[in-house]
């Protein structure tokens, strides 16, 4: 990796050590695990790379091959509030590991991506691959749930992103052979393999060639509707219910939702519409993929694709217009969004005989109605993988 060529030449010295977090897609179960829903998920062979040593006086020296500006602080005096770069993952994974486990050493590391940034959750990467790095340094071993929470607290808390459990569970429990199936409610997680009459596949990942949007700002304002939603249902319905910011459209049966719906505001049924909708598509996925039918596996992620559109109402002009060229590429078993769908990328679930075929077919249709993007727009042949590692 170029990571640990530029840190033998910064350092005059090759790495101690070097970590992986894999990025990750969730062709099932979209904008639902902040509702403690149910998802699916795989890790793939791209991701986020560190080359690191110890640093005994307990600074955390980190350049990244992707970002300018070297991050720079002590392992016991993190700042308390963000500051706006892309450091603040490094600094928000270390302030939430300090308050567990007393750190004495730092590291001095160069992070790498392997990956155009943008829907492949490299955020949630780049705090577990540093968060494993920094605890292996100073000898603390964390268990997978340790990881995955951690992380999601470094996310949610210090970056400021209201982000679920999906990301990280899918970088750090996936393994290459098997379809992550778990359920945000009670963490319960099965990892099933692939049926011997599963037709072969590889994932494409399609950038938009956007870096930036300003509708990005709905992330979080998506999930205060699904709330909203939530707690209104509870209300109609004579439920019990606590604070705002507890409320989770899990907790309401679909009955209650099909017999209040119209009494919610059009958003909030809309959002609410998208979830009841995503639990059962992800059920049905569960069911075919233990089947081996990847047809209808496919067609559930496509719905899937056409409910973030419709109901959830993310997705900019150019990610719509990829998907909807998805859906008429042939090869394309199922395909949407990856992430919240405000910039970034497309996944698709593809036939690898088909990869050359679909590229040159994706990428044309696309830079034709988005011309201005030729350079930026990539495309990516990816495979399944393990979760990070060290």
């Amino acid at each position: 990796m170029k990571c640990e060529e530029i840190y033998a030449e910064y350092y005059k010295k090759a790495p101690e050590g070097m970590a992986f977090c894999p990025y990750r897609v969730s062709p099932l179960g979209a904008h639902i695990d902040h509702q403690d829903g149910k998802i699916n998920g795989f890790a793939i062979d791209k991701g986020i790379h560190i080359a690191y040593s110890v640093k005994h006086n307990g600074v955390v020296e980190v350049q990244s091959l992707n970002f300018p500006k070297r991050a720079q602080f002590h392992v016991s005096s993190v700042p308390e509030e963000k500051e706006g770069d892309w450091a603040d993952h490094l600094r928000g994974a270390t302030k939430v590991l300090n308050e567990k486990y007393r750190l004495r050493y730092g590291i001095s590391a160069v992070i790498e991506g392997t990956m155009p940034i943008g829907g492949l959750s490299s955020s949630a990467s780049v705090i577990i691959a540093f968060l494993s790095a920094l605890a292996n340094a100073n000898g603390i071993v964390l268990d997978q749930w340790e990881t995955i929470m951690m992380a999601k607290e470094a996310e949610n808390k210090y970056v400021g992103v209201n982000c679920g459990k999906l990301d990280q569970s899918c970088e750090v429990l996936c393994k290459s052979d098997s379809l992550l199936y778990l359920d945000c409610m009670d963490d319960s997680f099965e990892l099933i393999e692939k049926s011997p009459s599963l037709k072969p596949f590889k994932i494409g990942v399609f950038f938009s060639g956007l870096d930036r949007s300003l509708a990005n700002s709905s992330y979080n304002l998506r999930q205060d509707e699904c709330k909203a939603a939530a707690y209104n249902l509870m209300a109609y319905a004579g439920m019990e219910y606590g604070k705002f910011q507890d409320a989770k459209l899990r907790d309401v049966p679909k009955e209650i939702f099909e017999e209040y719906r119209d009494r919610l505001p059009e958003n909030f049924r809309k959002r609410a519409d998208h979830y009841y909708s995503e639990m059962d598509r992800v059920e049905k996925g569960i069911a075919a993929w233990r089947a081996g039918n990847l047809d209808e596996y496919g067609k559930l992620i496509f719905q899937s694709g056409k409910s973030s559109v419709v109901n959830y109402e993310c997705g900019c002009p150019e990610l719509i217009t990829l998907y909807n060229i998805l859906t008429e590429t042939e090869g394309v078993y199922g395909g949407r969004f990856s992430g919240a769908g405000f910039k970034g990328c497309c996944m698709a679930i593809i036939d690898p005989e088909k990869a050359s075929e679909i590229e040159k077919n994706v990428t044309t249709k696309y830079l034709h109605e988005y011309p201005l993007l030729e350079g930026k727009y990539s495309f990516h042949l990816c495979n399944c993988a393990d979760g990070v590692k060290l």
